[in-house]
């Protein structure tokens, strides 16, 4: 399982470890990943998705997973995510 964001596209960043003689070595820093179930209103479903911790309260910001995906750009879902998107524009298209 990559440790990836599936709504944000947020992964692994790297940098340096600096001790205090300024010796650096490299490291990982992992994105804050948790496993939700999250609810979809439109379409009466809810979802397993693992997102960050950051995602989750830009959703609870946003007004919910819907609107969310409807402003989340494509490139940064996840093929499963983009899934849900498409049920969800195609469920809006047809209210």
């Amino acid at each position: 399982m990559s440790r990836r964001c599936e709504l944000s596209g947020v992964g692994p960043a790297v940098g340096n470890n600096v001790s205090h003689a300024k010796n650096r070595t490299r490291r990982r820093f992992l994105p804050n990943l948790c496993d939700v179930t999250l609810a979809s209103e439109a379409l009466g479903q809810s979802y397993k998705l693992r997102v960050t911790a950051k995602t989750l309260r830009s959703i609870d910001h946003i007004g919910g997973l819907d609107a969310f995906l409807m402003k989340a750009k494509d490139d940064n879902l996840s093929l499963r995510a983009s899934k849900i998107k498409r049920a969800l524009k195609k469920k809006v298209a047809a209210a």
